[in-house]
């Protein structure tokens, strides 16, 4: 019978996940050559090339396509063993590593904890790691955490067999104004009616797409006139008079006395949130107990 070795079934993955030798082995902590060497012994072992020479790179052939199909079930369900004996050892009170990005930590996370304190019985000791949207699935293949909260715009497809993907809520994006401009107080606005404002926002990653994606369905391009990430700062220049910004409702509480935050109820923009296990993860007490937990609190957002 041939002999499947799951740790170099997970450097194949990974090499497929990263793309190269080098990647591979900085996301395993391992050196190149002990990557190469691992996946030559794995080839030896199935009895298939597993790789070819593509210039100075390497690809993975058919047949390591064909193993790592297979090899998704078997991570799968090793996941569910392992959730299933935690559960047995620990009940619902095991350790749940949570990745969060920013404002999804204090909307989300914390008021999800704070519902499993008030229960009666043990709840999971949750630990908080806050990671980009994007940086969400690195995490969860490195298994570095345990559950993740990111974007929908992030999120590998429904057939990914990696992950289990739990939609949260569609967070609407409402647009903040400088209290003394001239649309503040304006009727059912519009994002069409700020077609021709300066705008913030990032300059690169998932805010600078949502946001030049919700002006675009608007009928514009929006003149980015300062870029900035963090809503202290994206604020604080909408206070200034400097420019207008789309913030999620979920980042909305940081309010500031110069801003005026209005509705968009005819564009309706939103940012979906989503969170993410490693397939078969979901079925340990501990991590179904935060999902259900962190379920409650975005249906609070409805």
């Amino acid at each position: 019978m041939t002999e499947w070795d799951v740790k170099k079934l997970r450097i194949l993955r990974t090499l497929r996940d990263r793309g190269t030798v080098t990647a591979t082995a900085e996301a395993l902590r391992m050196t190149p050559s002990a990557v190469s060497q691992q996946l030559t012994n794995l080839a030896r072992q199935l009895g298939v090339d597993l790789l070819e020479a593509q210039g100075r790179r390497v690809r993975l052939t058919d047949a390591a396509h064909l193993v790592l199909r297979h090899a998704e079930a078997v991570f799968a369900q090793l996941e569910r063993a392992e959730a299933e004996l935690t559960g047995y050892l620990r009940g619902e009170a095991g350790e749940v590593r949570v990745g969060a990005f920013s404002t999804a930590v204090p909307a989300l996370v914390v008021p999800a904890v704070r519902l499993l304190r008030a229960e009666d019985r043990p709840g999971p000791d949750v630990r908080v790691r806050e990671a980009e949207a994007a940086q969400a699935y690195e995490l969860l293949t490195a298994g570095e955490v345990d559950l993740a909260l990111s974007l929908a715009a992030h999120a590998p497809t429904a057939r990914d067999p990696r992950f289990s993907l739990f939609p949260l809520l569609a967070d609407p994006l409402d647009v903040a104004l400088p209290a003394d401009h001239p649309l503040a107080g304006a009727p059912a606005l519009r994002l069409a009616d700020l077609a021709a404002d300066r705008w913030i926002f990032g300059g690169s990653g998932p805010w600078s797409e949502i946001t030049t994606a919700a002006c675009e369905a608007a009928g514009f391009v929006p003149e980015q006139a300062h870029s900035a990430a963090g809503w202290t700062a994206i604020l604080a220049l909408v206070e200034a008079g400097m420019g207008v910004a789309l913030v999620p409702r979920m980042a909305a509480r940081e309010r500031r006395e110069g801003v005026v935050m209005r509705v968009l109820e005819a564009d309706r923009p939103r940012r979906h949130v989503v969170a993410a296990v490693r397939h078969g993860a979901s079925s340990g007490p501990a991590v179904a107990r935060v999902l259900a937990a962190l379920t409650d609190v975005a249906r609070s957002f409805s």
